[in-house]
């Protein structure tokens, strides 16, 4: 299924429905009195939130959205029928904004959550509203009132705990597919990744957390290089970022020199989002030699003068995932602090250095 994230709709509520003007005729009944009933309202556009949606797709080729109008009203005192609503199933962490003026008018955050995004007119009075003591044979009434027509725009941010950033083959894609239920794509080229993918986390009975995997994101991303800034919205609702580092041996490698890139575009795009709490997780260690991984990890942290945990992990290979899983789970209050679930001290002793 194709992944949208931003789309534009119209919505239209429907219309009320007209007062009626009757009057009762029966026989030895001469004089009836109005019996003119209302009409019956326009049906309204209702946004609900629904945990089984992961893409706004639906609403891509399917622009204008329409609620039925109510009926109009009857004599013999029949009032219309209310217009049925028109009910659209988003997804749970959809924005809707009014086009016009940008202006946020809910954020779906709850499943099952339901918000009337526009309303439909109430229906007109009939004449039976109209009799009085001076006006026995009324013939007022009232005509339904329109429904309301908005231009919307929706925005899909998805709802995870933890989300991973990083460059184009950093590992991002291995890594969640290796704690979690997730299946993205995995290659060894850049740009496999071209929708945020989710998977969840178990971490024991009762206990689980959603991580959130985006594209990679290169220098320059501000400008439009790459991906751009698109996906980055998928981060903003995160608790905590996982910045995985590509630490695999070559010529033109410099971790240190990634690290500062993205997080550069990080502050270009949100300085919120850049503030959020950050950790360093090295990836591909199994393709340095034992004797050096502790020396390259040490020499990255220096470089930056990180000061914040640090774990060195072999995704693919499912080395160092149990420490990093359980410091996750004690960071967002769902599980009860590990002995082992501290980042390893010998990568952060130094780190002011």
């Amino acid at each position: 299924m194709k992944f949208v994230d931003e789309v534009v709709i119209e919505a239209y509520a429907g219309n009320g429905g007209n007062g009626c003007v009757s009057f009762r005729r029966e026989k030895f009944i001469p004089f009836g009195g109005p019996n003119g009933g209302d009409g019956g309202r326009g049906g309204h556009v209702i946004a609900r939130a629904d945990v089984n949606l992961n893409t706004l797709v639906d609403f891509r080729f399917a622009k204008v959205h329409r609620a039925r109008s109510g009926e109009h009203g009857r004599g013999s005192d029949q009032y219309g029928a209310g217009g049925e609503d028109k009910v659209l199933r988003m997804p749970v962490g959809t924005l809707i904004y009014d086009d016009e003026t940008g202006e946020l008018i809910v954020d779906l955050v709850r499943d099952g959550q339901e918000f009337v995004i526009a309303r439909g007119g109430n229906g007109g009075l009939g004449n039976l509203h109209f009799k009085s003591s001076v006006n026995r044979a009324p013939r007022q009434h009232t005509e339904g009132q329109e429904g309301e027509h908005r231009r919307l725009r929706l925005e899909l941010k998805v709802l995870a705990d933890v989300g991973l950033l990083g460059l184009p083959n950093a590992g991002k894609s291995t890594l969640i597919a290796a704690v979690s239920n997730a299946r993205p794509k995995i290659a060894d080229y850049p740009f496999t990744t071209l929708h945020p993918n989710l998977g969840v986390v178990r971490l024991g009975p009762g206990r689980s957390f959603v991580i959130a995997d985006i594209p990679g994101l290169i220098e320059g991303a501000a400008e439009g290089h790459g991906l751009g800034h698109q996906f980055l919205r998928h981060l903003q609702r995160t608790r905590l970022l996982l910045h995985i580092v590509d630490m695999s041996p070559g010529e033109s490698s410099d971790p240190a020199k990634d690290v500062r890139s993205i997080v550069a575009e990080l502050k270009k795009y949100d300085p919120a989002l850049a503030a959020k709490p950050r950790w360093l997780v090295l990836n591909k260690l199994d393709l340095l030699a034992p004797d050096e991984r502790d020396d390259a990890v040490k020499a990255l942290v220096r470089r930056l003068r990180y000061k914040g945990p640090v774990f060195p992990i072999s995704a693919l290979a499912r080395e160092g995932l149990d420490p990093l899983l359980r410091a996750i789970g004690e960071h967002l209050g769902q599980a009860q602090p590990v002995p082992d679930a501290q980042p390893d001290p010998r990568f952060r002793e130094d780190a002011g250095a």
